[in-house]
Parts: C-alpha cells; structure tokens; sequence
C-alpha cells in the first residue's frame, strides 16, 4: 500500500499545495507520526496525476519563478474516503535503536548505560514540552467533525506517548540504582 499517497491526498483534501508545501506539512503535525522528504513526495505526486487523483495550475511568483500547486480531485477524493474507511490490523512494532541497546545493555557499565538513558530522558523531556506548548493552541477539544479533531487526537496520543516512555526512563534510572 502506498500509504505516502494518502498522506498527500489528506493534505490536499484541506487544501492546495505546492510539493515544498506538502513536504514542510512533515516536518511539522504530521512528524509525530509520519515523515516523507521531498525525494518521496515528488515522485508520488507524479503517480497521483498520472492516476487522475490530483491536477494542477502553473502559479507565478515573482518575475519569472513557476510553482504548481497540486489540488485534489473528485476521484482523488473518493479514493481517500476509501482508504480512511478501511480497517487497518496493527502495525508491527516499529524499530528502536535505543531499546535494542537497552536489550543488551548488561554489557555496559553503569555509568554508559545511565548516560544514556539520560540522554534520552533529555531529548524526551524536550520533545514532551513542544508538544504541550502545541497544545496550547487548543483551549477545548475541537468537534469531531472539525479538521483539527485528527490533529488534536494525535498531538494527545504523542503527549502521553512521550510521558510513558520518560517513566520508562525514570524506571531503568531507579532499576539501575539497585
């Protein structure tokens, strides 16, 4: 399944967008949760126009400067209710550099092994903090039928995402003190 074109499809179905546009969309929302670089979303933006799913018109910026600004279609559309409906079996579990070395992390000394798991509880503390100041934007649940009722939903889970793994963190800290 090409889940990257769904993503693409989504973004448009709020509005147009450039492909810089689209790629910057996963650098902010959607990357806590999905990422694409440029080199990914251009290709795909091809096969979507070749499969009538999105179109788009020449914009000029400036003097001289051409961008197209893709938009979705009524086929385009369809498709992506199609795939939202869809039921989806639970993903494997995505793969973890830090916790693979905490499997094996009985052959570090105490001192490495606590290094880095501070490392980690710093990065995710900080994470945590952008994450509710992103929050911060909403001052009651948007309604279920708001286009921002998905984004506040993943912004919840990627808040109490980051407050297990920091208690996570804190646990080996204690467990490595005994």
């Amino acid at each position: 399944m090409r889940t990257l074109k769904y993503a693409i499809l989504g973004l448009l179905s709020k509005e147009p967008m450039t492909g810089y546009d689209i790629g910057k969309e996963f650098s902010k929302d959607l990357g806590e949760f999905w990422t694409a670089k440029h080199s990914q979303i251009y290709p795909e933006l091809k096969k979507l126009l070749s499969e009538e799913l999105i179109v788009y018109e020449i914009q000029i910026s400036g003097e001289i400067l051409e961008k197209k600004l893709y938009s979705i279609t009524e086929k385009g559309k369809l498709d992506f209710v199609q795939w939202l409906k869809k039921e989806e079996p639970i993903e494997p579990t995505p793969k973890d550099v830090f916790r693979l070395r905490m499997y094996f992390s009985h052959h570090l000394d105490a001192a490495t092994r606590l290094q880095l798991v501070d490392h980690q509880l710093i990065q995710h503390q900080e994470r945590l903090t952008h994450l509710q100041h992103t929050k911060e934007r909403y001052s009651q649940i948007p309604s279920a039928d708001s286009e921002h009722f998905g984004d506040y939903l993943v912004l919840d889970y990627a808040i109490q995402r980051e407050m297990l793994i920091i208690q996570w963190l804190e646990k080996i800290i204690t467990y490595s003190q005994k």
